[in-house]
């Protein structure tokens, strides 16, 4: 990677423009997200200033709930000019997933939130409903986790 002196950084202050820790930069390049950097004759790491806009991207794709995995795979795709049906899949596939996370969340909450109800709060915590729910099935020697029927967990 051949850069000229006036537009190569130093891994501090590409890690300081694009807000992340030199460890991040780090990390990004040993998973192949960041290309390697040139270096100079005494090991000092030397990136382009386009790094600085990779690492934005990878900030904002990490912020959406896209896996290193799969933002190598969308990198992949940027840098190959790849196919956009490709990027849509890979997003829709992403929405998908938030999807079932909403809805096994709502789930958590009407269950949650039908054991508050049915807590007094006052007394003896043994006789509360929230914890005789999550207690139910605790003393079974099995190795199987069902799930009481007030508890469901998807």
């Amino acid at each position: 990677m051949e850069t000229s002196p006036q537009k190569s950084l130093t891994i501090g202050r590409v890690a300081q423009q694009a807000d992340v820790s030199i460890d991040t930069v780090r990390f990004y390049e040993q998973r192949g997200l960041l290309p390697k950097p040139a270096r100079t004759a005494t090991g000092y790491r030397l990136y382009s200033a386009e790094t600085v806009d990779r690492l934005h991207f990878i900030r904002r794709s990490k912020a959406l709930g896209f896996t290193l995995e799969e933002i190598i795979l969308l990198l992949g795709l940027q840098d190959t000019s790849g196919a956009k049906a490709e990027v849509r899949a890979i997003t829709r596939s992403k929405l998908q997933q938030i999807d079932r996370k909403i809805d096994d969340l709502r789930r958590m909450r009407d269950v949650l939130s039908a054991l508050e109800h049915d807590c007094a709060g006052s007394g003896n915590a043994r006789a509360c409903p929230i914890i005789e729910a999550l207690s139910a099935g605790a003393t079974d020697d099995s190795a199987s986790e069902e799930p009481d029927d007030r508890i469901a967990t998807s």
